[in-house]
Parts: structure tokens; sequence; C-alpha cells
């Protein structure tokens, strides 16, 4: 399946694909944007379930998720691209970076995890959303996304980010989970060669740094950066210092 996507920036710079969290669309990445696309080829999308992708019936699996980015690759004539995803965009990467390490050049998984788990909670989760929709979990979820300062100094980018939860279609949201209550890809993290950056915030509630730790301890090579004062969508919080570091490491 080829999911639904936007490109900016020049036809003839290196390409590099963002990968969204769950409940989030392509524009979580709007705060990168200005920046990434002056030297990139800036390629979003909306994971499927999510935003203005299909909403195929499940279950999915994450080589599913994987699949659809490689089929977007395909689509766009792109032989060998960066990827960057958050939580689980960044699950995704790593599924390519092990599975298709041809068409990953460097990689940086943000805010995420090999093992998610506990799966009861995942499932716990999807039957909670199909009963009751997004709106039932919205502001929950949204109080994890970002720190409770960045919220109180930003109402209108809180109340944006929820709205972007509560539209995500219920059963792609919830055959999504189902993908994080399955998933298990510590096996794989020693087979990615790709040159990768690990990012976490500090405050992440979502998923614990320490997830990100030890992802960066299995991959060879990987570094690992923490971001301070950052929950779970440290892009959106931190935009400077997490823009400053996709950029510094695609450079390097």
């Amino acid at each position: 399946m080829t999911p639904y996507y936007t490109v900016d920036g020049p036809d003839d710079a290196p390409v590099l694909v963002l990968g969204n969290s769950l409940g989030a669309t392509l524009h979580m990445w709007d705060p990168q944007l200005p920046r990434l696309a002056e030297r990139f080829r800036v390629v979003r999308f909306d994971t499927r379930g999510h935003g203005r992708s299909p909403v195929p019936a499940g279950p999915y699996d994450i080589g599913d998720l994987g699949r659809d980015v490689l089929a977007l690759l395909d689509a766009l004539g792109v032989a060998r691209a960066h990827f960057c995803g958050l939580s689980l965009g960044g699950m995704v990467g790593m599924w390519l970076g092990a599975h298709a390490p041809d068409r990953v050049d460097r990689l940086v998984l943000c805010c995420t995890s090999a093992r998610p788990g506990p799966p009861e909670a995942w499932a716990q989760r999807a039957s909670t959303v199909r009963a009751d929709g997004l709106e039932s979990i919205a502001d929950v979820l949204v109080s994890r996304w970002v720190t409770a300062p960045y919220a109180a100094r930003h109402p209108d980018r809180l109340a944006t980010l929820r709205a972007m939860i509560a539209g995500t279609p219920a059963e792609g949201y919830a055959s999504c989970c189902g993908v994080l209550e399955r998933l298990d890809l510590t096996a794989d993290l020693p087979a990615i060669r790709a040159a990768t950056l690990v990012v976490h915030g500090e405050d992440d509630p979502a998923i614990p740094p320490a997830h990100s730790a030890a992802i960066a301890a299995a991959i060879p090579g990987a570094r690992l950066a923490l971001v301070p004062a950052a929950a779970h969508l440290a892009n959106v919080e931190q935009v400077e210092t997490v823009t400053n570091l996709i950029m510094e490491h695609l450079d390097g």
C-alpha cells in the first residue's frame, strides 16, 4: 500500500523520509520542515490508518508498515533515502534498517522502543478506541506528548495536537496498537548497519528513555542524544535542538 504523502525541498537533494508517532499525521513534522527542506527532499507520509492514508482492514504488523514505506520510495523512484521516525515511526525505521538495508542511508530514531510492551496495555487501548473512539483518550495521550510547562505556555499548539489525535480513524489507530502489542525488534537491532542516531526526550512518560538507551547499545556504532525538557514529541517541544541533531547526523 502506498500511503498519502507530501514532498518538499529541491528535487535533486538527498531524500529524507519522516515517519510519525501513533495518533499523529505528517504535520507533526511541521516544526522541522522549513530547515530540513532547505537541504533535503523531504518526504512526509501518513502511516496507514492515520490522517489521509487508507485504513485497510487489520490486523497490521510492523512489516506491513515498513513495506508501505518501500512502496512509497518505489512510487517516487527513490532507490535509497535517509529515514527519521518518532515512536511508531522509529519502529518502522528499525524494521527498514534491518530488513531493507539497501534502501536506508542514515537513520534517526526518536523517542521509540524496540519492544514497547506490556502487550495487554496495547490490547486494552485498542479495545477502548474501538468502543469509544479517539476522543475518549485524546486528553490523556496529548498530556504524554508534551510536558505540562510546555502545554501551559502553548495552549493553541496543545489544542492542535489534541485535534490530530481525535481526528485519527479509530480502526486505523487500534490496528496500529496491535502492531505495538506484538512488536519485538530486539533481535533485529544488531543487524542494522545504517549510521544511526537515537534521540529521546528526557521527560518522556510514554516511552521511558531507557528504551532508547537499549536501542543505541544494540545497534553497532549508534549514538544516543537525550533532549532536556521534552516529553514524547521531543521534536515539537524542543524544535531547534532536535532539528539540529537531525541535520548534524545526516550531514555527518
